[in-house]
């Protein structure tokens, strides 16, 4: 990412480019309300560009007028442009959109345009932008906390556009020149930063790759978990594969009468396997298409591993042309791969003897390969539902996990804070009657205000201990932190160890405190007592700004599959006017603003929220609700990609156990027909029905046993594979090893009963009789 002073230099440093457009990073959610239609604000998804964004993507506008570059001015007129979705979803396409004025965070804007229906921006995301406004019109919506003009605030990602026969070739290494320059000359870091700033240049560089997808994000964010279903799918289509081989081995190997006579009246060998290729190739065939019709109906199932809002998916959820060429071209070459072997095998029957009545023969030639073909499923089997079994215990594990805070009887509410050009001291008004508004709810018990609820990711700064040495940049001299009202402990759950909490003298700018984690004092003061010890950030001159006055207990904040990291947390009311440097002002100034407010009611939300949005609409028409949860489904939003992959994960092990249990069951079933003649013996020799299912059960079990000797290891091999995806959960657990093997162990006795006991009720003397 990059700032926007770095942008321009790089914009400099590449003539191959036609145009260069900078777009925010990571979006944020915007207030907007029409002027004389909304009464409260709405939250949008809203991105920051530069004036050239839309024409470096070659999008024209569905209505009205998109951005120009005279737009990108800081004395141009403000205006914004509004998604199609948004514009349909929100305002039900009516046309006096464009041209209508909305307060964006209380700041008038004019609806220039409207953006074509398949356009979502330039990152492939759940929640995509509904609004653009001009980069230049960043400091008018964040007044003094504008990032727009800041050397060091890295905001901001880069796509350009080759001139026409220009190529990237060198570009990467031009432009990391450039980069590392501008670091060491023209960045504006402090001083005291520099040396750990030249230290690490080597490995500071910029990489210039295609940009046809957009910003990868997403690719790596899910990438590891499509991984796994890859696998997952390829092991359930071998399984199916050895499936639908087995049991055109056991047709074959039944039709051998048939085809011995067919061979002694001179059909020739590749005329028969021809002929039973066709017979699995029609098979392959109407699997791919019935897998072509699940597909597509199941397409909003696997988009939903991707994306949380199911009803507004930001592409197209029909599966497309080349997927399902793939799926059902491969679904035709394994069709022919599987049934090839099987058609060869059915014709290399001897004519004389099948004609001799060699049928009764308990052996054949496929005994061999049906049995390898069925140990194979039994294998794969126990890889996938271990595997499924792991993914399942490691969701568990994290969901119910101590979190250090608790979920019970808590709401939270994301809140859109007030325009950063509000005043400070305005700001303290606005949540002392926001926390006595809400207090008065009914079946309200307490609440708190806090920059983040516990379960978003925190802002992160480098700490400086008074007394210690300089800290050195890197991650293990830095700590998040939270700015929350008097009474949030409480509140949130988190469990005071030592000191105190935050009280009603901790306000203004009298001498600035902080409470602290276990994993604070931990990382930064270890054997040393933390208690009215002072720290700071960033810089060593104010290594003594904040004293510590309590500690508290370890809570994890926005990482919940990591320890708790260290974090400190400073009151909502308390302001730092020691700050010299701009950029920390700003922090400063930024962090007064909330996000977040948390209740303690047993009420439901669904019953809270309109009665929650009319409260911060009466204390300040510019607090935005953008959500109201319970915190058990904030901490449920965190899992919802181990959720899916885990569903899935075991939807594909239980149809794995399904087709292992067909399998088996054909295969026992053809066993049975096969030694018809041998039962018959044996039971007019003597042997009881309980000795034949026990002879039929044996055999079965036996290949059983072999796919679970085979498979123990495999799975143990596949949790090693899995680890990065795996929380508290050994890659050997005991517990899905036992599930696997217990889930097979069931499906193979429901499988090869039915045959043993169908053996067992046998007449002996028709048995005997049986060609």
């Amino acid at each position: 990412m990059y700032s926007y002073p770095l942008f321009q230099r790089i914009k400099e440093a590449a003539p191959e480019f036609e145009q260069v457009t900078a777009f925010q990073a990571g979006g944020w959610e915007i207030g907007a309300r029409r002027e004389k239609v909304d009464i409260a604000p709405r939250p949008l998804h809203g991105e920051l560009v530069t004036g050239n964004y839309f024409t470096t993507f070659s999008i024209q506008p569905f209505a009205g007028r998109l951005f120009s570059e005279s737009d990108d001015k800081p004395s141009a007129q403000p205006v914004a442009v509004l998604s199609y979705r948004a514009w349909q979803d929100l305002y039900g396409g009516d046309p006096s959109v464009v041209g209508a004025t909305y307060y964006l965070e209380g700041v008038p804007f004019t609806i220039s345009g409207i953006t074509p229906p398949g356009f979502f921006g330039d990152t492939l995301r759940s929640e995509p932008p509904q609004i653009w406004v001009p980069l230049q019109q960043e400091p008018i919506i964040r007044g003094q906390g504008s990032l727009l003009n800041q050397n060091i605030a890295a905001w901001l990602r880069v796509i350009g556009r080759l001139r026409p026969g220009a190529n990237g070739n060198g570009m990467s290494a031009r432009l990391t020149g450039t980069l590392r320059q501008w670091l060491e000359h023209e960045s504006g870091f402090p001083a005291q930063w520099m040396p750990d700033i030249i230290r690490a240049l080597p490995k500071q560089s910029i990489t210039v790759v295609p940009a046809g997808g957009g910003v990868a994000t997403m690719k790596e964010d899910y990438g590891r978990s499509l991984q796994i279903l890859l696998c997952v799918c390829g092991l359930v289509l071998l399984i199916a594969c050895a499936n639908l081989a087995n049991l055109l081995l056991a047709r074959g190997m039944a039709r051998r009468t048939q085809t011995s006579v067919r061979l002694a009246m001179g059909a020739s060998r590749t005329r028969l396997v021809r002929q039973a290729l066709t017979e699995s190739v029609v098979l392959a065939v109407g699997g791919g298409i019935a897998g072509i019709a699940v597909a597509i109906g199941a397409q909003r199932l696997i988009l939903a591993i991707a994306f949380r809002n199911a009803h507004s998916l930001p592409i197209s959820t029909m599966p497309s042309v080349p997927v399902l060429a793939f799926a059902f071209g491969l679904s035709l070459i394994t069709g022919l791969l599987f049934g090839a072997a099987p058609a060869w095998m059915a014709t290399r029957t001897d004519p004389v003897e099948a004609l001799r009545g060699a049928g009764r023969s308990t052996r054949d030639s496929s005994s061999f390969a049906r049995k390898l073909l069925l140990v194979m499923q039994a294998t794969l089997s126990v890889v996938l539902v271990a595997g499924a079994s792991m993914l399942a215990c490691s969701l568990n594990n994290l969901e119910n996990q101590p979190l250090g805070f608790e979920t019970k009887d808590r709401i939270t509410v994301s809140v859109n804070a007030p325009p950063a050009s509000y005043a400070p001291e305005r700001l303290d008004s606005i949540y002392r009657s926001l926390e006595d508004k809400l207090k008065q709810l009914p079946g309200v018990q307490r609440v708190s205000l806090s920059l983040y609820n516990p379960f978003t990711d925190n802002w992160g700064e480098l700490i400086f201990v008074e007394g210690h040495p300089p800290a050195q940049m890197n991650e293990n001299s830095g700590s998040s932190w939270d700015r929350v009202s008097t009474g949030y402990f409480q509140t949130v759950g988190q469990p005071l160890l030592r000191g105190r909490l935050f009280n009603d003298s901790d306000r203004g700018s009298n001498s600035p405190v902080a409470i602290v984690n276990e994993a604070f004092v931990r990382r930064f003061f270890q054997k040393e007592d933390p208690m009215d010890r002072r720290f700071g950030l960033d810089l060593p001159e104010y290594a003594n700004t904040y004293r510590i006055v309590g500690i508290v207990k370890d809570a994890k904040y926005g990482q919940p599959r990591q320890p708790a990291r260290p974090m400190f947390f400073v009151p909502l009311a308390q302001f730092v006017t020691t700050y010299k440097e701009d950029l920390l002002k700003k922090v400063e100034l930024n962090s007064h603003f909330i996000g977040s407010a948390m209740l303690v009611t047993s009420a439901e939300p669904g019953a809270m929220e309109p009665i929650l949005r009319k409260t911060f609409a009466e204390v300040d028409p510019n607090l935005t609700v953008s959500s109201v949860r319970t915190m058990r489904q904030q901490v449920a939003l965190a899992f919802d990609q181990e959720r899916a992959v885990a569903g899935l994960a075991g939807l594909f092990g239980i149809i794995a156990l399904i087709l292992a249990a067909v399998g088996l069951y054909g295969v026992t079933a053809y066993t049975v027909v096969q030694r018809t003649s041998e039962i018959g013996i044996r039971m007019a020799l003597g042997a009881d029905k309980g000795n034949v299912v026990r002879l039929v059960l044996s055999s079965a079990f036996r290949k059983v046993a072999l796919g679970l000797l085979l498979g123990v290891p495999l799975a143990i091999g596949a949790g090693h594979l899995m680890a990065a995806q795996l929380y508290d959960v050994p890659t050997w657990d005991p517990w899905s090893l036992s599930i696997a093997v217990g889930a097979l162990g069931i499906c193979a006795l429901i499988a090869a009963i039915i045959p043993a006991m169908r053996a067992s009720a046998l007449d002996p003397m028709k048995a005997l009789r049986t060609e």
